[in-house]
């Protein structure tokens, strides 16, 4: 798992024309192939990612961060060791396992939270959706807070019109959906105001659309907002009782003969892309620089947006370019059946986006540094 924090690791991959993109085209892993790309919009990248492989395994993680970057860079540097030492003590991966490293990994940044109150208090309002995905075996996991999405093509079936069929694999914990809005409703009979339309969208006490996360302790833990230091310089909410969890949905399904590949995303993708859409993007083209194809296709559509050129949306600066799209992460993982076996492939490795793509551009790293 040190692989994971290694420098030259985390950031081998390709610049491109666009100085706020990071891409790497296509790695192995061990049932199949994949690809990877990042584009910057917020001044600190808020989006964090990774693929840990394995000649057993596969993981994949999307961590789309909001109120700052710190959750986000904390759900890449702690939630696989925890997937990792939990799945050793019970001999493999499951769902429980997923369930126990989702809530070490909340419980110890609370904990970071409240240590660091003092000095840096709007550290109780970050928080960061958390898409996990897992190839164990023949065994799909998928798991989520938030409205990060996870995706499968499969093949359409006879009777099916189309060629290849998108299947969304993950639960959007967002309550723009009106079924997660009744939940969150029917957990808090007594609050009239847990769920407020405002600004154009629905929002969890009138402040976020998701219900779900790792972080927003404020949120989460009453206490917090009645600290004296967090009351003065952070944005106090009178709860009763946490209006959020972190508590995951967790898919688990057989990998079938007609399924072809998952594409993990942040909701910077899906805004601007259907899971029709994206699915058909990757059946249709190469695999290499698949994941930068994606982003491209949601670039384009985000300019189409504002009447603007897609190289025109390229050259603005980050920060500024927040107005325009959101930080974007993508992986496409491609699921290989000519393998007689899905351990057959891969190698022990970890890659992960720099933490700030503007900065890794402007340091001049080398397109393909050694590892």
């Amino acid at each position: 798992m040190r692989l994971c924090y290694r420098p030259l690791e985390r950031c081998f991959g390709r610049r491109s024309g666009d100085g706020l993109l990071w891409h790497t085209d296509l790695k192995p892993h061990a049932s199949g192939d994949f690809s990877m790309a990042v584009v910057q919009a917020n001044s600190s990248l808020e989006d964090q990612s990774q693929v840990l492989t394995s000649p057993s395994a596969t993981y994949v993680g999307v961590y789309d961060g909001h109120g700052g970057p710190e959750a986000a860079r904390f759900v890449n540097r702690h939630l696989f060791p925890y997937l990792n030492k939990f799945q050793k003590e019970q001999g493999c991966l499951s769902s429980e396992v997923i369930k126990r490293a989702f809530n070490a990994t909340e419980e110890d940044f609370i904990r970071l939270v409240k240590q660091s109150l003092p000095s840096m208090p709007k550290i109780a309002s970050v928080g960061s959706c958390c898409l996990f995905g897992a190839i164990s075996g023949s065994e799909l996991y998928v798991a989520n807070l938030g409205d990060s999405r996870a995706v499968l093509g499969r093949r359409g079936f006879d009777g099916e019109r189309s060629k290849v069929v998108a299947e969304r694999l993950s639960t959007d914990h967002n309550v723009s959906c009106e079924e997660v809005r009744k939940e969150v409703e029917s957990l808090h009979p007594d609050d009239p105001s847990i769920v407020v339309y405002c600004r154009g969208v629905w929002r969890v006490k009138g402040i976020i659309q998701v219900s779900r996360s790792i972080g927003d302790a404020y949120l989460k833990r009453p206490e917090l907002n009645r600290d004296p230091i967090f009351q003065k310089y952070g944005n106090p909410v009178p709860l009763k009782r946490a209006v959020m969890t972190a508590e995951p949905s967790i898919v688990t399904r057989k990998i079938r003969t007609h399924d072809l590949f998952v594409i993990f995303a942040s909701d910077g993708l899906w805004e601007q892309l259907s899971d029709e859409a994206a699915v058909e993007i990757v059946f249709k083209n190469p695999r290499a620089g698949i994941a930068k194809r994606l982003v491209g296709a949601a670039l384009k559509e985000a300019a189409k947006k504002r009447e603007m050129r897609y190289k025109d949306i390229k050259k603005i600066e980050k920060g500024i370019r927040r107005h325009f799209h959101d930080d974007i992460s993508v992986i496409v993982i491609y699921l290989d059946h000519q393998k007689n076996s899905f351990q057959s492939k891969g190698t022990v490795g970890c890659i992960s986006p720099p933490v700030d793509i503007s900065s890794y551009h402007s340091d001049g790293v080398a397109d393909e540094p050694s590892g």
